[in-house]
């Protein structure tokens, strides 16, 4: 029952702030820290962190989830604890501590993290409660990344429905200006990172909170460094203050991309405004720091917009961009997005060029790469079972993710077709013994057409990359579900629970 009770006190007080927020724009919000206080908040922050994997690694004070519980008083002491600091504002971060994540296909490449300490994620929980409703309400329709109801697929279906022609003609898209910012997140400056949020919040003690954790400092192999930008990256608030941040980048592009509390149409009528008078225009789709700029006009235009956005980003925001990385390519050459390889192509049915997206030849062999690895000699000694079990989560997740693709379910079929043989040869020398009939009869899953190309061990089916087939992901436009802005959606799909939001769970990101 008080879970319940807190959940719905949360979910009413953002629903507030989100009503307030929208309904005026310039207003301020000056009396927030009762509400991050509130033993409400910080307990249903901690049900939060609690059912987070997370919550078992150990900050730079060591302590997780298990340790909580365990310890003396349990977890109600420690959310007392942490009412108790913020309340007599002697509440002081930890250093997060730093952790090297290699980048996926970039050998010899690392992201670094930061593990922030359970204290500190449960008071960063509590903050984002309070924030993320407030500036939810600004942020621009076209920015998709680390927003509540959004996802990767939804970005991507925008770019590709600007690729596709409309009842007025084939898509004016002459060129794409793929844009990529030189370690964003390490980059971001503090004191403009503040002003940004100075905007809509005027509340001293939430805005020393927000100045003590970016000023927290890093730990590195014992030795603690206080970095004079960026965000403490794998913290709960880093990616709402990056997206706070970011937010002067989509307010650039405004004319042309539709605004925080207008209708999509009339971003429509001022691009047709200005390509009429034979004015550029550009079209931002923006996931986190990862955006494409789609470019009417001439490829001596789109050279100049991407010499001015540098500028911008230099002067203004103090970011620089990646001369070498940010490409300006033809949408019928292609380019990538977001882990697929969206291009403009001639539709099957009647050869009208759309805009497709494709699974890109390196994360299939990546892909294949990844599945050798796991079924190398190295393996022998798992069982079948294990193995399954092993594999099953990354053909799900592969699966999940590029399902959407324009022949989608050819490349799964050669995908299927490839590692049932290479399921057949780990089996063959795991079981040098075992004559092939008998091996084959022991091991799959039945004898019919449709179970005997499916291996399965002890009731441990191993997936295929064909189950479930393949779809189109619907463009849901600007009006998207975040559990706040049920009077702004038309039509009756809407649903309090969070579990309907299309996107609500977090998707596998995919650079």
């Amino acid at each position: 029952m008080p879970s319940m009770v807190n959940t719905s006190f949360i979910l009413d007080m953002q629903q507030k702030l989100y009503r307030w927020s929208t309904s005026e724009e310039t207003k301020i919000f000056s009396d927030l820290f009762n509400l991050v206080c509130d033993r409400r908040t910080l307990a249903e922050a901690w049900a939060r962190l609690s059912r987070n994997r997370g919550s078992r690694t150990p900050g730079t004070d060591g302590m997780t989830r298990r340790r909580v519980e365990e310890q003396a008083g349990g977890v109600e002491r420690f959310l007392d604890e942490v009412h108790q600091e913020l309340r007599s504002e002697t509440y002081r971060p930890e250093p997060v501590r730093q952790r090297l994540i290699p980048k996926a296909g970039k050998l010899g490449q690392y992201r670094p993290l930061g593990i922030p300490t359970l204290r500190d994620r449960l008071v960063q929980m509590a903050l984002k409660f309070v924030l993320e409703p407030i500036f939810e309400a600004d942020f621009y329709p076209n920015s998709y990344g680390f927003r509540r109801g959004r996802n990767t697929h939804d970005a991507l279906a925008s770019v590709q429905k600007q690729l596709c022609p409309t009842r007025y003609g084939p898509s004016p898209a002459a060129y794409v200006i793929e844009g990529d910012i030189k370690g964003c997140f390490d980059a971001i400056d503090p004191h403009l990172l503040m002003e940004a949020v100075k905007r809509r919040v005027r509340d001293r003690k939430v805005l020393l909170l927000i100045r003590a954790f970016l000023k927290a400092g890093i730990m590195i192999e014992g030795a603690l460094r206080h970095p004079a930008t960026g965000t403490p990256q794998g913290g709960v608030l880093s990616p709402l203050l990056a997206n706070i941040f970011l937010h002067r980048l989509d307010e650039r592009y405004g004319r042309w991309t539709p605004r925080p509390r207008e209708k999509s149409g009339n971003a429509k009528a001022r691009r047709a405004y200005d390509r009429q008078r034979h004015r550029p225009t550009f079209y931002m789709v923006r996931y986190a720091d990862d955006f494409v700029l789609l470019v009417v006009g001439t490829r001596r235009q789109a050279d100049e917009e991407r010499d001015a956005l540098a500028k911008f980003l230099l002067e203004e925001m103090r970011l620089e961009l990646s001369a070498e990385k940010t490409l300006i390519t033809r949408p019928e050459d292609g380019f990538d997005f977001l882990g697929y390889r969206v291009v403009r192509a001639p539709s099957l049915r009647r050869g009208v060029a759309v805009g497709k997206l494709r699974i890109p030849k390196d994360k299939l062999k990546a892909l294949r790469r990844e599945i050798k690895k796991r079924t190398d000699r190295s393996s022998l000694w798992l069982s079948p079972k294990q193995l399954f079990r092993n594999l099953n989560p990354l053909i799900t997740g592969w699966r999940t993710y590029f399902q959407f693709a324009t022949y989608a379910c050819q490349e799964f079929d050669k995908l299927d077709h490839w590692l049932w043989w290479r399921i057949d040869r780990w089996l063959r020398k795991k079981y040098r013994r075992t004559a092939k009939r008998v091996r084959r009869a022991k091991f799959r899953a039945g004898n019919t057409p449709a179970l005997r190309w499916r291996w399965m061990d002890r009731a441990v089916v191993l997936k295929r990359f064909t189950d479930g087939g393949t779809r189109r992901y619907r463009n849901r436009g600007g009006k998207i579900p975040n559990g706040w802005n049920k009077e702004d959606l038309d039509g009756p799909a809407w649903h309090a629970s969070p579990s309907f939001w299309p996107g609500y769970r977090a998707t596998m990101y995919i650079r």
